[in-house]
C-alpha cells in the first residue's frame, strides 16, 4: 500500500521529513494557505461538521476514508502515485529515454509556467465557487460542493509542491503567487479567463463541473504522460479526485432535466413561460447555459495552432490524452491535422504540421467526450417521452480564442453578420433574463432529505450512505 503518513503537520507519501528545508518551506506556505482558505473558501462554513472523503492510501483499492470533519481541518497534503520501475519517455524528441527525476535546465521555464497554469486554476475554482453554499437545493449537494472545493485545495497544494521542491527560490514565490491572485480581480486576476468567471447559481455550477473541470481532466491526463516523473506521478493521482467533480456536474444536471421533464408531462406543456411560474429551468434556458460553458471550456485548450504546444510535446513536458494507445510514431514529425479558419464568411478546414495543431487535437478529444454525458441527458428526456434534445454548439461558436476568436458563428456552425449575431444571442445564450430567473430559484434548502423544488433527489447517496443522510452537521 502506498499509504500516506498522518502524524505529520503536512500529510505525505513523499517523505517530506527525510529534506528538512523543503518541509519548513512548505510549513512556512501552510499558514499563508489556511489564511487565503479562511477568506477565499466557502463562504460561512468553517464550523460545519461535513460528511467528507480523505485520502488514506494511492492505491485504487482503498484510497479514501469517509466521516464528518470541519474544513479548515481538513488534512490537505501531498500525495504522488507510486513510482514506475524504469519508467521511459514515451513521445517526443527524447522517446525511449529514462523519465526525468529531475527538472532539465533547458525546459525549467516551461516547465514552471505549465505547472504554474495547473495550480492558478484550483483556488480560483474554490473562489468562484465560494458563495453557493450559501444558496444550495439541498444538503446532498452542500456536501459534494465542500468536497470539491477541499479537494481543489489538494491539487494547489500538488502543484506548490512541485514548485518547492524543484524551482527553488522561483518555485516558493509562484507559490506564494497562487495564494494572492483572485478570480475576476482586475488587478491581479487569475490566468486564465474561464476562470475570471462567475460562478453565480447551482446551474452554473454544474455546467462547470461537467465542462470546466472536464477539461481539467484533459489537462491533467496530457500532464500525465510526462517526462517529468514527478509531474506525472502527481496529476495521475490528481485524477482520481477529479472523476468526483465531473459526477457532480453530470448527475447534477441529469436531476434538473429529471424535474423539468416531471414537470412537463405534470403540467402537459412545454412552455417556458408556464414552466418557469411552476419554479422549474426550462429546457432551452438549459441549452444556453450548456452552449455558454463549453463555449468558454473549449477555449482553455488554447489556439488552435501553437508553436508552444509543439515545444512542449517535442520536449517531452506534455502529451496527447491517452499517448500510449495511439498508433504513431508519437513523435509526429511530418504529419499534418485538419484546424479551422474563417475565410470569405464560411468556415473553411485547413491543413497544419500537427505538432501546431496539438491543442486542437486535446480540444476534439475533449469535444468527443462531452458528448457522451450530453447523450446520457437526452435519455432522461427522451425516456419521459418528450421530443427535445440538448445538443453541444459547433466548435466555433462563442470563441474568443485563437483563429475563430471574434467570429460570429452560430451554435450550428454558420458564419452570421454581427446583426444577426445580436438580433440572436439571446437565444443562444443565456440572457440577463435567464440569468436572473434563474438566481430567483437559488434558495437555501439544508433539511437532510429535501430538495429544491427545481432539482430531483439523487438515485443513491455518497458512499452507500440515505439520501436522508447528516450530510453536513451545522455549529
Amino acid at each position: 500500500m502506498s499509504t500516506i503518513n498522518y502524524s505529520e503537520k503536512i500529510p505525505n507519501n513523499v517523505n517530506l521529513s527525510e529534506d528538512r528545508a523543503l518541509q519548513r518551506a512548505l510549513e512556512q506556505w501552510q499558514p499563508n494557505y489556511l489564511s487565503w482558505w479562511q477568506d477565499m473558501g466557502p463562504d460561512g462554513s468553517q464550523n460545519f461538521d461535513v460528511y467528507l472523503r480523505t485520502a488514506i492510501s494511492v492505491d485504487p483499492e482503498g484510497w479514501a476514508q469517509f466521516g464528518h470533519v470541519k474544513m479548515p481541518d481538513y488534512r490537505w497534503g501531498i500525495f504522488l502515485n507510486p513510482p514506475e520501475q524504469d519508467r521511459k519517455i514515451h513521445f517526443g524528441d527524447h522517446l525511449g529515454e529514462a523519465a526525468w527525476q529531475d527538472v532539465p535546465g533547458e525546459h525549467r521555464a516551461n516547465l514552471r509556467r505549465i505547472i504554474v497554469t495547473q495550480g492558478d486554476t484550483e483556488p480560483a475554482s474554490v473562489e468562484q465557487q465560494r458563495h453557493l453554499g450559501l444558496t444550495c437545493p439541498s444538503q446532498y449537494d452542500l456536501r459534494n460542493l465542500f468536497q470539491v472545493n477541499v479537494e481543489e485545495g489538494r491539487h494547489l497544494w500538488a502543484m506548490v509542491y512541485l514548485l518547492h521542491k524543484y524551482f527553488g527560490k522561483d518555485g516558493r514565490e509562484e507559490g506564494e503567487a497562487l495564494l494572492e491572485r483572485r478570480s475576476g480581480n482586475q488587478d491581479n486576476p487569475r490566468i486564465l479567463q474561464a476562470f475570471n468567471e462567475q460562478t453565480p447559481d447551482w446551474l452554473s455550477f454544474f455546467m462547470f463541473t461537467y465542462f470546466t473541470d472536464r477539461d481539467g481532466k484533459f489537462q491533467l491526463c496530457a500532464l500525465a504522460e510526462s517526462a517529468f516523473d514527478p509531474l506525472s506521478r502527481t496529476t495521475k493521482f490528481m485524477l482520481t479526485e477529479e472523476a468526483h467533480h465531473m459526477f457532480v456536474g453530470e448527475s447534477g444536471i441529469s436531476r434538473v432535466i429529471q424535474r423539468t421533464c416531471q414537470a412537463m408531462n405534470e403540467l402537459k406543456t412545454d412552455d417556458p413561460k408556464t414552466l418557469r411560474e411552476a419554479g422549474v429551468i426550462d429546457l432551452p434556458t438549459l441549452q444556453r447555459y450548456l452552449n455558454f460553458h463549453f463555449s468558454v471550456t473549449i477555449d482553455l485548450f488554447g489556439a488552435d495552432e501553437s508553436s508552444n504546444a509543439a515545444t512542449f510535446y517535442s520536449s517531452g513536458l506534455k502529451g496527447r490524452f491517452e499517448e500510449g494507445r495511439r498508433a504513431d510514431d508519437h513523435q509526429l514529425r511530418g504529419q499534418t491535422y485538419r484546424v479551422l479558419n474563417a475565410a470569405d464568411g464560411k468556415l473553411v478546414q485547413k491543413e497544419v504540421p500537427m505538432l501546431n495543431a496539438l491543442n486542437e487535437v486535446l480540444r476534439d478529444d475533449y469535444i468527443k467526450d462531452s458528448m457522451g454525458g450530453v447523450a446520457r441527458w437526452n435519455k432522461v428526456i427522451e425516456k419521459a417521452g418528450i421530443p427535445f434534445r440538448l445538443v453541444t454548439p459547433h466548435k466555433a461558436f462563442h470563441r474568443n480564442i485563437g483563429a475563430l476568436a471574434g467570429v460570429k458563428v452560430s451554435p450550428e456552425g454558420v458564419v452570421v453578420s454581427e446583426a444577426e449575431w445580436n438580433a440572436k444571442k439571446d437565444q443562444w445564450l443565456p440572457s440577463g433574463a435567464d440569468r436572473a430567473f434563474v438566481a430567483s430559484l437559488m434558495g437555501r434548502v439544508v433539511e437532510p432529505g429535501k430538495f429544491a423544488n427545481w432539482i430531483a433527489p439523487p438515485a443513491l447517496g455518497i458512499n452507500r450512505q440515505p439520501v436522508d443522510f447528516e450530510y453536513v452537521r451545522f455549529a
